[in-house]
């Protein structure tokens, strides 16, 4: 992992990709927290319990907002990868070089989830996580994408992606668990949960969601997000594009609902309908931030989350291994007797504040940390 100081680092950035990236980072790092603070002040307004709501992922089958965070962000992996890839080719990069690029940041990538939360910085075995995590879903859906990108043209790219959202879905359906049978989809009854109880044991986070079997879920995420990023990479009008992802979406969601009908659209389990549902809304998103920033030109409302997004990654693991409120607190604490029911807002709020300034700090260095 290293620090990148060129000048035209920003400039050679696609605006709306650092944008949407920095849009769903900016839910992890704080804004869910301020806006649930902020909601939960008018509990008896039933448009805040509905937003509320929203903020909190779905206990088993179905789909809100929040669910969205986490494919999003693989979507995003998936887009910026032929941008990468593209420019290591340009600059005659050999194959052998890229999969070392590649193999290497899977590796960082891993070992900066066991730190952030495998609870490696513990230094207790028996705490231990390897696996189990949102990085290790992005380094496990990157390696396979990689793999599948490097050797296949783009009709057999679309062909194994769909051919892996049906392997998912054959798999959950006919092969049994002791004790259960095939095809159960409870939490305690179905196939992927019991791998990763069988093959992870303490060594993993069991029993919440899936992780080994959904690998193959995970890379088609990715994947959709692959597709995305050839199109915005290709010689295609901006308007063209933007119809593209519409379209994209658009087919996306409707083959999500339409098969979760009969395999349920499941987060913690990655279901195949759950990864066309997520990334339907995935390239809406992509096609809206597209659309105002880079065919439009509209770019300063988006500046606060294009700062965020340029070092997403960095951020996403410093706010698992430090406490900014804490750092937040030394400025506002003082103010907590005045401020009532609003204590905690002006906490997460100054904590989210301390976090960006950070970034804008970086960003204005032009120091962006790259894996």
């Amino acid at each position: 992992m290293s620090g990148s100081k060129k000048p035209d680092t920003v400039t050679n950035r696609l605006a709306s990709l650092d944008a949407v990236r920095g849009f769903d980072m900016f839910w992890i790092i704080g804004g869910g927290r301020i806006f649930r603070e902020l909601l939960s002040r008018t509990p008896n307004s039933e448009f805040s319990k509905a937003l509320l709501s929203q903020l909190k992922h779905v206990e088993w089958e179905g789909f809100c907002a929040w669910d969205l965070i986490m494919p999003l962000f693989l979507f995003i992996v998936g887009t910026a990868m032929p941008f990468s890839l593209n420019k290591r080719l340009a600059r005659g990069e050999s194959r052998r070089k890229l999969y070392f690029h590649i193999v290497r940041r899977v590796i960082i990538l891993s070992v900066l989830g066991i730190v952030a939360q495998g609870d490696l910085l513990a230094y207790d075995l028996s705490n231990l996580h390897i696996y189990g995590y949102v990085l290790g879903a992005i380094a496990a859906g990157y390696l396979v994408s990689s793999i599948i990108i490097l050797n296949m043209k783009i009709l057999w790219q679309m062909i194994t992606t769909a051919g892996l959202l049906l392997l998912f879905w054959a798999l959950m359906l006919w092969v049994p668990v002791p004790g259960h049978g095939a095809g159960v989809m409870t939490v305690d009854g179905n196939l992927a949960i019991y791998l990763d109880k069988l093959l992870l044991g303490r060594w993993g986070e069991t029993g919440y969601a899936s992780w080994i079997l959904s690998i193959i879920t995970f890379t088609c995420t990715v994947m959709l997000g692959v597709f995305a990023g050839q199109l915005l990479c290709s010689q295609k009008s901006k308007t063209d594009k933007v119809l593209w992802l519409l379209a994209a979406g658009i087919v996306c969601l409707l083959l999500g609902l339409i098969w979760g009908n009969w395999f349920g659209i499941i987060k913690r389990l990655w279901t195949s309908s759950f990864v066309l549902f997520a990334a339907g809304w995935s390239y809406l998103l992509l096609a809206l931030f597209y659309l105002v920033i880079d065919v439009w030109q509209l770019r300063k409302w988006a500046f606060g989350f294009v700062v965020i997004g340029t070092n997403a990654i960095a951020v996403y693991v410093a706010v698992h291994l430090f406490d900014f409120k804490n750092i937040g607190n030394i400025f506002v604490d003082g103010l907590s007797r005045f401020l009532g029911q609003w204590n905690g807002f002006v906490q997460e709020l100054t904590a989210f504040t301390v976090i960006w300034l950070i970034l804008f700090w970086m960003y204005r260095k032009k120091t962006f940390i790259k894996i």
